[in-house]
């Protein structure tokens, strides 16, 4: 039998919402390499697929892998160049949770050749139908918005030093989107109170919004880190938080809509 590497929702609107962490299953096979702890997937991006659920109402597609990034890192360049230079990263294969411990029981970490499996297996698949519905909606449209989810724990000092702003959208510091895209979500989160936030911080945007942000080719993609505080628990077993998620979704619509609204010739 064929295993699920994705699911994809095509939509109507000229927008992709990709979610590459959210995804909990490891491989049997994979299972005893690992150490006891990793079996939690702690560092999944809990949640953001029923948190953007809402965005098939707007027409957008949404795009979501099954296994954990413990498996590959879907948001990792596939010759494994380290995100952010000069800071610790995790690798396309990560060997190490977001705290800097081991992930793998001694001498289990992957091979040169388990990564390259890896790849074909998990990570091209995925970015083949990434790339694929991408250039469906552009020529449907004349143009594609990619928008990349992710959410993180508030604090993890092995990979940045205090606490994250609660909304940290990335751009590439503006190479990825159309200017007029990037002010237009700048303005949203301008215009509201309730959650801190930053544009191009600490995480400008991943191997997804980087590669596929082509602005002068018609595809703009953005990236928007949320801290987990913003809507779950951030201690065991991670919970949604109900109060949380009722205030945090409607700005999460307003900048799906204002990716909706915005067009490159307007």
């Amino acid at each position: 039998m064929t295993e699920t590497i994705y699911h994809l929702h095509r939509g109507t609107a000229p927008l992709l919402v990709s979610l590459p962490h959210v995804g909990t299953r490891l491989p049997e096979w994979l299972k005893p390499a690992l150490v006891e702890r990793a079996l939690a997937v702690e560092d999944t991006d809990w949640h953001l697929e029923p948190l953007y659920a809402f965005a098939r109402e707007l027409g957008a597609s949404l795009i979501v892998p099954v296994c954990s990034r413990y498996v590959i890192d879907l948001n990792r360049p596939s010759e494994n160049a380290p995100m952010y230079p000069g800071a610790n990263n995790t690798e396309l294969c990560p060997t190490r949770f977001f705290t800097g411990d081991a992930l793998y029981r001694d001498g289990q970490a992957p091979t040169d050749a388990q990564v390259q499996q890896r790849l074909a297996g998990y990570w091209r698949p995925y970015h083949d139908a990434l790339a694929a519905e991408l250039a469906r909606l552009k020529a449907a449209h004349g143009h594609a918005v990619l928008w990349d989810g992710h959410s993180i724990k508030s604090r993890l000092p092995w990979l940045f030093d205090g606490a994250l702003p609660d909304l940290n959208l990335g751009t590439a510091e503006g190479h990825s989107c159309a200017p007029a895209l990037r002010s237009a979500l700048m303005a949203v989160l301008a215009g509201q109170q309730g959650f801190s936030h930053v544009t191009d911080g600490r995480f400008k945007g991943g191997h997804i919004t980087r590669h596929y942000g082509r602005p002068q080719q018609g595809v703009h993609a953005v990236q928007l880190e949320m801290c987990w505080s913003t809507y779950m628990a951030e201690d065991p077993p991670w919970v949604l938080d109900p109060v949380r998620v009722e205030r945090l979704q409607p700005l999460l619509r307003a900048l799906l809509e204002a990716c909706l609204r915005w067009s490159p010739d307007a």
